[in-house]
């Protein structure tokens, strides 16, 4: 270490801290726990974000309208990685972080608490001048009879787990602490101090809280990679295979293979929908026929609460509606078009609105119909409404387009709109767009020789969501440990209370004091029933010890 010279005074020169020194600093500042804290804060703040913009994994056809109507700020955020956040760089890090600072907390204080376990009780202080509460008892046992009383009175309890739950007792017999060290015949003046130690639990819920955060921090992690989630409408009397492409929408974690599905099969048999008068609804029930590999086939039903338990994933029902079936015959004669027709409901009363495309026309443009149907109708002066969700009177109003239905450029579709921009609205007789309204049976002509529709059935539709996620369990494990460690950080004390007794004399004298935190109510009775315990006589407080 080098020295300079200042105004005549010789002032050492600071070693320099190298690349050793700097990483050592470095990791200090990552495992202090006021970092933890800053980098807990940080990661819920990053995950706003998540839950507030569309995300690239969950929502890809959101997430591009959200940057296309957003010409400006939507790139910004799609490059900085806040589409797609808790795949970012930058949640990563503060992930990766959070996970140091935690562990870099939790392993030295673990091992210190170890070693506090293990280490002695402390002796008894050499007076009690300073500590409160405090006590005097007078008994006509000796020393070793009261002090013997007094520990059985605390209840020591052995092994590991006393050592956490229970008092830890010492007794040492030493020289008297005050006042003459010697009898009047020259002998030393010797007294039995016992010390009664607890707390250790207190230290070891913090430990289980912070330990727990990492396990719950872990299968936040794992869920993330692991999990899966999908979307499908089943239509009455239809079979949804359990593949990746049958889904309507499907999502997965980085660490799930879509190819690992298992391949069951759901056919819904029927569903049960039930409405008030008023038409609010009173219960939904999709039955359905469970058909897994190598298992026998088996009738299960579905409810909004009750899941089906399948694969170690949860199918829910989710939604409820209408797909009438309809057949479409071409201007020359052939069937174009055959099937049901999700449309999707707009309001309690379950008016729904779909569309009917039918690119496959043997001549002539595509036909694509817009629709709304109408579950049970009422004319009114306003127009026609749907006064209840039941099928009473089912009415759905069409209006007809022709022209590219955009099918064959390979752009993804939403199913349930009609992409009107090469389309064009086809006219009747009076030059105004054609609209028309078909019922249950009915078969509708269209003009200019484009063919015909009928409307030959209303099936329910179930719109389900299979959810899983493996981490589900270890989460709720560890969250719970979380709460019984912060419990235990709360409520349990740390506490010690001492005993003194002369030996050798004719009337024993026995002085306590307690040490403890101000929120220990139930200190006070602990010392009193240690004292109470060396004479015999009943303690003044019947209290509990907390």
């Amino acid at each position: 270490m080098a020295r300079v010279k200042i105004d005549n005074y010789a002032v050492a020169d600071a070693p320099r801290l190298g690349v050793r020194g700097w990483l050592r600093w470095i990791w200090r500042q990552v495992t202090s726990m006021r970092i933890a804290l800053i980098l807990l804060l940080l990661l819920a703040l990053a995950a706003i974000p998540g839950s507030v913009l569309p995300q690239w994994p969950q929502q890809p056809g959101e997430t591009k309208a959200f940057i296309d109507n957003n010409a400006v700020i939507g790139p910004v955020l799609d490059k900085l990685g806040f589409l797609d956040v808790f795949g970012s760089a930058w949640f990563t890090a503060i992930y990766v972080l959070l996970f140091a600072s935690l562990i870099g907390c939790i392993v030295p204080r673990a091992i210190a608490h170890y070693k506090a376990m293990r280490a002695p009780v402390p002796a008894v202080p050499s007076s009690f001048a300073r500590y409160e509460p405090s006590g005097r008892e007078e008994t006509d046992v000796d020393a070793a009879t009261a002090i013997e009383r007094a520990r059985k009175e605390l209840r020591p309890r052995a092994g590991w787990l006393g050592a956490l739950t229970g008092y830890r007792i010492r007794v040492d017999e030493r020289v008297v602490r005050d006042g003459a060290a010697t009898t009047s015949d020259g002998k030393e003046r010797r007294e039995l101090a016992m010390t009664a130690d607890m707390g250790h639990i207190r230290e070891l819920g913090n430990l289980i809280f912070h330990i727990s955060l990492v396990f719950v921090l872990i299968a936040v992690g794992a869920g993330t990679l692991l999990t899966y989630r999908g979307q499908a409408i089943i239509v009455e009397g239809r079979t949804f295979t359990n593949a990746a492409v049958a889904y309507d929408t499907f999502s997965h974690g980085s660490g799930f293979d879509p190819a690992d599905l298992q391949p069951f099969t759901v056919k819904l048999d029927g569903l049960d929908a039930v409405f008030e008068d008023n038409g609010r609804p009173k219960e939904f029930t999709a039955h359905v026929t469970l058909q897994e590999p190598g298992k026998d086939a088996t009738q299960k039903d579905v409810q909004v609460n009750r899941p089906l338990q399948v694969d170690g994933a949860k199918m829910y029902l989710q939604g409820n509606g209408y797909a009438p079936v309809f057949t479409y015959t071409d201007g020359d004669g052939n069937v174009a078009f055959q099937g049901p027709v999700v449309f999707l409901p707009q309001d309690q009363v379950y008016t729904s609105t779909g569309v009917v495309k039918v690119p496959d026309v043997t001549s002539g443009e595509q036909i694509g119909l817009k629709g709304t149907l109408l579950p049970t109708e009422v004319t009114k002066p306003g127009g026609s409404v749907s006064i209840h969700p039941d099928p009473g009177n089912p009415v759905i109003y069409f209006t007809a387009y022709t022209g590219d239905l955009g099918l064959d450029d390979g752009v993804p579709q939403n199913a349930y709109q009609l992409d009107e921009s090469q389309l064009s609205p086809v006219r009747g007789d009076d030059g105004q767009p054609f609209v028309f309204g078909i019922t249950l049976g009915d078969t509708v002509t269209l003009p200019d020789g484009l063919g015909t529709i009928s409307f030959d059935a209303l099936p329910r539709f179930a719109a389900m969501d299979l959810r899983a996620d493996p981490s589900l369990p270890w989460l709720l494990a560890a969250s719970i440990s979380m709460l019984v460690g912060l419990a235990i950080s709360l409520f349990a004390t740390r506490r010690r209370i001492w005993l003194v007794a002369p030996m050798d004399t004719p009337t024993t004298v026995v002085e306590a004091a307690a040490l403890a935190p101000s929120h220990d109510g139930g200190v006070e009775a602990a010392l009193d029933r240690a004292l109470a315990a060396t004479s015999g006589r009943v303690p003044d407080a019947d209290e509990e010890d907390e």
